[in-house]
């Protein structure tokens, strides 16, 4: 049969509670030098007996240094947990310092909004409309502010589209007047086209060209009728006839 689980309490005999001492010492300084060497960790180890005797283990590091180091993160860890409770502290005073502030906002936008003023004596309320009347006076202002200066937006606006609006008539004036130089160049082309003629060839007969010749034949022709005429005349008179050669030669 297997060992029963030992009850952990103190060992009332004396010689047991000495050499139990003795093997657990030995067995926990040897885990501690085991866990040192598998797991490369830093281990220190004391122990005093009830006598006051002082058994230690340390790893290659000394035990001054592991304290030391002990006694850094431990520190550390104190002022950090002491800081948490300070700023906790901090965080409660400071939590009922803004409640307090909002209560008193919120009483006092109540009454700008003309609510639960039965509370408030004369002086509270002649304060009141006093900074009703500067509040109202600010609004005021700011109001005329923003007014003009919508006023003077508009005016920027209008006179931005009032020159938009010249420079657009001007390139429509313009372009009217390059349509109007183009049709007139188009029907002058078109009316020297239309009124051109190819030039007369030589030789042709003009009747222009021959008013001189017809003259001509129409005068030599009028002689010779009056010839014909003056010598009907001499031939109907008595004249002889050697006086008539004359006339006929």
């Amino acid at each position: 049969m297997g060992r029963g689980r030992v009850q952990l309490k103190r060992i009332e005999n004396k010689i047991n509670r000495q050499v139990t001492f003795s093997k657990r010492r030995s067995g926990l300084l040897k885990k501690a030098h085991e866990i040192s060497v598998l797991c490369d960790a830093e281990v220190a180890l004391i122990i005093f007996s009830t006598k006051g005797k002082l058994y230690e283990y340390s790893t290659d590091s000394s035990m001054e240094k592991i304290l030391e180091r002990y006694e850094h993160y431990s520190y550390a860890e104190k002022a950090i947990m002491s800081s948490d409770f300070e700023s906790q502290g901090n965080w409660c005073h400071e939590y009922g310092k803004l409640k307090a502030k909002i209560e008193v906002l919120s009483k006092s936008q109540r009454h700008l909004m003309g609510e639960q003023l039965d509370s408030l004596n004369l002086k509270e309320l002649q304060q009141l409309e006093h900074q009703l009347e500067i509040s109202l006076k600010h609004i005021r202002s700011r109001k005329s502010q923003v007014m003009f200066d919508n006023i003077a937006e508009l005016q920027r606006k209008e006179k931005a589209l009032r020159e938009q609006n010249k420079n657009l008539e001007r390139e429509l004036m313009e372009k009217q007047k390059a349509n109007a130089l183009t049709q007139q160049a188009h029907c002058w082309e078109q009316a020297q086209t239309s009124t051109s003629s190819p030039p007369p060839l030589i030789g042709e007969h003009h009747p222009t060209l021959n008013i001189g010749s017809y003259q001509r034949r129409a005068s030599a022709a009028g002689h010779d009728e009056e010839a014909a005429q003056a010598q009907v005349r001499i031939s109907n008179s008595l004249l002889p006839p050697w006086m008539l050669r004359p006339l006929n030669g």
